[in-house]
């Protein structure tokens, strides 16, 4: 009979013959004129592996990921408005079509908030917010709550302790702030429900630091980062500060909300998107006019923002993302028939081209979801 000891040893023995658990990391990319979702293996050096492309509908643009990895959930923006949800295979990446479940409005952004029960969602062209119920076999719901907020609400997210929601309209310069319940799914004005903030600005999207400190803003119509101090025990949202995120010799001139005739749109701001890297050190915001990812450097004790470069992308960046070890970005350009990834210099937050890679015809979400 074999003690426990040994098998333990034996079972030490054969880990370290078969080496190390492998680990893999996908990426997929929402073509909205195509109606499907294309998917990527990235790879050790950062190159991108092309793989199947899964049918949605045209146009399907905003995508969530699960916390716990299980489903993606894409928005089609066009009438009958759905959310389409797919498990994804851990080993090959693959997207499985569960079904699909109504949205309110067109969403440009959808959020799964820490549970994954509940899919929060910002309307543009609605001027609303609104909360579906998500089963636990990932199909959405009817929407349980709608409302009404301010024009061109752009984006939805949670803080990371799921008890607060923000959401900047783009419209009316504001973000709204909300308190979440994680049992009911319901969500309810704070006190004071928002925070002004400068006229013309254009609140778009927004991210928070991993430590839950600060929720970085960026402004479409003037491509400036806005650094917003969070209360922890109030949920409420105040002014640090704000730096341009674009070059100083930039002959962009501050923009207005599209469309908007009478404008020159070919010298106006138009950013899009801002991650920051998992350590915080670096954050990222995409400019749509210029084709450019900009980079600034994070103070973390203050949240202070610094501007360190530009870096020419794919034409009209819409959507990018920076994958979980803080190594790698993969941009999508609306008006590009590829898609760029890039190598991040972990001490000084430059950017080395790896290679592009085809996409389909208006990529604009990009999703990375790694497996250990």
């Amino acid at each position: 009979m074999v003690s426990r000891k040994m098998a333990a040893f034996a079972a030490a023995v054969l880990c370290a013959l078969s080496g190390p658990a492998m680990s893999a990391t996908f990426v997929y990319v929402s073509n909205a004129e195509d109606g499907d979702i294309g998917m990527y293996t990235l790879q050790r050096d950062g190159s991108l592996k092309p793989g199947e492309r899964f049918k949605a509908e045209k146009p399907v643009m905003p995508m969530t990921v699960s916390a716990d990895k299980r489903f993606l959930v894409a928005a089609v923006r066009s009438k009958p408005f759905s959310a389409y949800t797919y498990t994804i295979d851990r080993g090959t990446g693959a997207l499985k079509l569960v079904g699909t479940g109504p949205l309110a409005e067109s969403f440009p952004y959808i959020h799964l908030e820490r549970t994954g029960r509940y899919l929060l969602g910002a309307s543009y062209g609605g001027h609303l917010v609104s909360v579906n119920p998500m089963g636990a076999d990932g199909r959405v719901g009817e929407p349980q709550q709608v409302i009404p907020t301010a024009r061109n609400a752009h984006a939805i997210r949670t803080d990371n302790s799921n008890r607060f929601v923000f959401v900047p309209h783009l419209g009316t310069d504001q973000v709204f702030q909300f308190l979440f319940d994680e049992k009911s799914g319901r969500l309810a004005s704070n006190t004071p429900p928002l925070l002004q903030m400068k006229a013309g600005s254009g609140p778009r999207h927004l991210i928070v630091s991993a430590d839950n400190r600060f929720v970085y803003l960026l402004n479409e119509l003037t491509a400036t980062v806005t650094t917003l101090a969070l209360d922890a025990k109030s949920g409420l949202l105040s002014e640090a500060g704000s730096v341009s995120a674009l070059p100083a010799d930039s002959k962009l001139q501050p923009g207005a909300p599209r469309p908007s005739p009478g404008r020159n749109v070919d010298n106006d701001i138009w950013a899009s998107d801002l991650h920051l890297t998992p350590n915080g050190r670096f954050l990222y915001a995409a400019e749509r006019t210029s084709s450019t990812i900009n980079a600034l450097s994070v103070d973390g004790a203050t949240g202070k923002l610094s501007y360190i470069g530009s870096t020419p992308t794919e034409k009209q960046p819409r959507g990018f993302r920076i994958d979980p070890t803080g190594r790698t970005m993969v941009v999508s350009g609306e008006q590009s028939a590829t898609l760029s990834s890039y190598a991040i210099d972990g001490s000084s937050g430059a950017l080395r081209l790896v290679g592009k890679y085809p996409t389909g015809k208006g990529s604009n979400w990009v999703e990375i979801v790694s497996f250990d």
